[in-house]
């Protein structure tokens, strides 16, 4: 299975998941890529659009790699393997940065906007794939803080070993196409192309908020 574009791959998760479109559901995107395939998957359940902001630590000498990644609030997973091979204070260094993207990409997409609470509800956190587990687990452990009923993982695309992985964290976990031969996200996609800041507020815009959470603020999070 190849997806023309992150709409295409949005598409055809929210037909995997249109079962939930009458249940009390929030949809939360990983940005900046899942916001795409999110927007999609909220609009067909009828249900708001958030994010979980979470961002990969990836190997010195292979960023690509995942070897940990770190939430706004400084948590972090870590694969406890390669972080024995590596330089500690630059591991360091690596998550204080990633965690300070983080804090500037909740101040500009949410633009002061409240985070849609989860507690009760059924909590849909989206991806445009995932190469390794490490920041949809992140993901995953921020929103169960939350108290969620019920937390889903819905992908377009996935390693087999990461699908496993989620399984024991996730309620749920739903991937169009699980593949072992995995060079990259991107090679699943005919258009795989950077989504930049400016569509990332367009797409959050343009996906109603509950009306009991309309105009309610919250502080940026503390530097």
């Amino acid at each position: 299975m190849i997806f023309t574009n992150r709409i295409d791959a949005g598409k055809r998760l929210a037909s995997a998941l249109i079962s939930y479109k009458t249940q009390n559901v929030v949809v939360y995107a990983l940005p900046r890529g899942g916001v795409v395939p999110g927007a999609e998957v909220a609009r067909a359940l009828d249900a708001p659009l958030d994010l979980v902001i979470v961002r990969k630590i990836g190997h010195p000498y292979a960023p690509e790699y995942a070897i940990g990644a770190v939430a706004e609030d400084g948590h972090k997973v870590m694969n406890r393997d390669e972080l024995n091979t590596i330089d500690q204070q630059w591991f360091q260094d690596a998550a204080r940065a990633e965690q300070e993207e983080a804090r500037r990409r909740r101040k500009v997409y949410m633009r002061g906007r409240s985070s849609i609470p989860a507690k009760g509800k059924i909590a849909i956190l989206v991806d445009d794939g995932l190469a390794t587990s490490m920041t949809m687990l992140l993901a995953i452990k921020e929103v169960r803080h939350f108290k969620p009923r019920k937390i889903v993982v819905a992908v377009p695309v996935a390693p087999p070993e990461a699908i496993e992985e989620l399984k024991h964290f996730a309620d749920e976990v739903i991937a169009l196409r699980i593949s072992q031969d995995f060079p990259a996200i991107g090679s699943f996609y005919l258009n795989f192309d950077q989504v930049s800041d400016e569509e990332v507020i367009k797409l959050m815009d343009s996906v109603p908020r509950p009306e009991s959470e309309l105009g309610r603020t919250i502080p940026h999070a503390a530097k």
